[in-house]
């Protein structure tokens, strides 16, 4: 079986991982959150969907950066949000 991917997950040869281990945004805020993920082109650290303020998809409709991975511990996952595909 063919696995699917897309362009954006291909380009994306890196794992970016933050240094820091929360969404910048959502300290601002005084708000909290459920998991973590990090942009692959810029590595700003964002809330996931299931967090009450989805910034990491947000900051994927400001700024079109198409790639995240999980800042979750052991966790090394892609996705892609342009063409909704996972990658490992």
């Amino acid at each position: 079986m063919k696995v699917k991917t897309c362009s954006h997950l291909e380009d994306a040869k890196a794992n970016r991982k933050s240094g820091v281990y929360e969404c910048e945004e959502c300290v601002k805020m005084g708000s909290t959150w459920v998991h973590l993920r990090t942009c692959q082109v810029c590595g700003k650290t964002h809330c996931c969907d299931s967090s009450p303020n989805k910034h990491a998809r947000a900051h994927f409709h400001e700024s079109n950066h198409a790639v995240i991975a999980s800042a979750e511990p052991g966790e090394t996952w892609l996705y892609c949000y342009e063409d909704e595909l996972f990658t490992k």
